[in-house]
């Protein structure tokens, strides 16, 4: 059995917590064990060693090892229109994504556009993203057959729309929950895999289609489901003009049997108290994407008010609208709406919300978001100090507080040494000299 030591600092979250930002264990010279695909052991170094020394060793030292980062809301074929110039919300998909997304009907091309998709995520060491595919079948095949490659756990699913969209994007209800329960088959629980059911958002869909799809959620209670909600102010409106009938924007996800545990809703900008209230009830969640709020101009989310509800939340980059596939920046960009909100975010509040919280709200905690014996192998290798101003930076403050708060500010994929996915390497930084990086004179 093919058993690996690493020798780094840790930092994790073990179990669930209602204040982060005192439940994290670090430990400063600390030895992770992984046999195979699992987490075999974490615990202190010098102390533990011995007892593995049979294992292939690798030393980090310097480095910093977290689990995985987990993105709960990205856009696999927004890939190519990442920084795309200025608009808001309904005219970004128009002039944007929907001529894009046209090019997906083309399996190989799908297949070409996944590859550099899960490269990125990797690059910047995310090791789960909760993706939208195209309206496209294939596409969504072609997805989980790439992440399949690498035994990767991946959430997706193939959007469905049936209306305001252009005719050659557009599903019907019938064949949005053909190809679903098609997809849901094949790729469900298989292996790592899970599937979300994913109508876009409300206004692209009829009635008769999130009818279909909410006959699939009951069906498959363990299958997840993913769309918009309440991102801007127009959509808003827009959904009130489709949706007389309905008290408001989420109500109509709910009367379609949308919205339980294990729903995520991307965005969640601008709910009525009632809508806080029933995400409350139902345990379903909000995927908080700060850089792709800024760039939109969708407004700034309320994490304290979320909190104040007991709504879980977690963090996402939601690319392309969201401008970066790193999870340290949203996290930069998450503490500076909170800033702007008048509430300050703790740094390892930001590192569970898209750890161990992350994991804990879909589910997945016993597989995914720490580093507790038992879960699956999915970390990253940080080096704090990837550049000759963070060397700088760490040269006197290297708290675990510290270390994620600066990182946040100062890091980009440079800092990733290395992404594990169920224990195997999938990504690997060049190896830079020592005058490179630590020539601070």
């Amino acid at each position: 059995m093919s058993m690996n030591t690493y020798r780094a600092s840790l930092l994790h979250f073990a179990a669930r917590s209602d204040s982060p930002k005192d439940d994290y264990i670090y430990i400063a010279d600390g030895l992770l064990v992984t046999r195979n695909d699992k987490i075999e052991f974490i615990g202190d170094y010098k102390s533990n060693i011995n007892q593995y020394v049979d294992g292939t060793h690798h030393d980090l030292s310097g480095k910093l090892i977290l689990p995985g980062f987990i993105d709960s809301h990205l856009h696999f074929p927004q890939t190519e229109l990442l920084a795309s110039f200025g608009e808001q919300l309904l005219d970004w998909l128009t002039d944007y994504t929907f001529p894009v997304e046209r090019k997906f009907e083309n399996k190989e091309y799908a297949s070409r556009i996944a590859k550099v998709f899960l490269k990125q995520l990797y690059r910047h060491g995310t090791t789960t993203g909760m993706v939208y595919s195209s309206v496209h079948k294939q596409a969504t095949d072609a997805l989980f057959e790439e992440a399949q490659q690498n035994d990767m756990l991946l959430i997706a699913g193939k959007v469905c729309m049936d209306r305001h969209c252009p005719e050659w994007l557009q599903d019907t209800a019938a064949s949005a929950q053909r190809d679903t329960a098609d997809l849901i088959d094949t790729w469900h629980n298989n292996g790592r895999l899970k599937y979300a059911i994913t109508p876009r958002f409300a206004p692209t869909s009829t009635p008769e289609q999130l009818h279909a799809l909410g006959e699939l959620a009951q069906q498959f209670p363990d299958v997840y489901i993913q769309t918009h909600l309440s991102e801007n102010h127009n959509e808003i409106a827009w959904v009130k003009e489709l949706f007389p009938e309905r008290k408001n924007y989420l109500d109509v996800y709910d009367h379609y049997n949308l919205l339980r545990k294990g729903a995520v809703f991307g965005h969640g900008i601008h709910l009525e108290q009632s809508e806080w209230q029933r995400l409350r009830e139902t345990q379903a969640s909000i995927a908080f994407c700060p850089t792709s709020n800024l760039f939109l101009g969708s407004g700034l989310f309320d994490l304290a008010k979320a909190q104040q509800e007991n709504v879980p939340v977690m963090l996402a980059t939601d690319v392309g609208g969201g401008t970066s596939f790193s999870m340290l920046k949203t996290l930069s960009e998450a503490y500076k709406i909170c800033q702007l909100k008048g509430n300050q975010m703790d740094p390892m509040q930001g590192l569970y919300l898209m750890t161990q919280g992350a994991a804990l709200t879909l589910g997945l905690d016993d597989k995914i978001g720490n580093l507790n014996q038992g879960s699956d192998a999915d970390f990253v290798v940080l080096d704090p100090e990837f550049d000759e101003l963070t060397a700088l930076r760490f040269e006197n403050h290297r708290t675990p507080q510290d270390l994620i708060f600066a990182l946040s500010m100062l890091a980009d994929d440079r800092a990733i040494s290395a992404t594990y996915v169920a224990g195997k390497p999938v990504y690997q930084a060049k190896k830079q000299t020592q005058e490179e990086v630590h020539n601070v004179a």
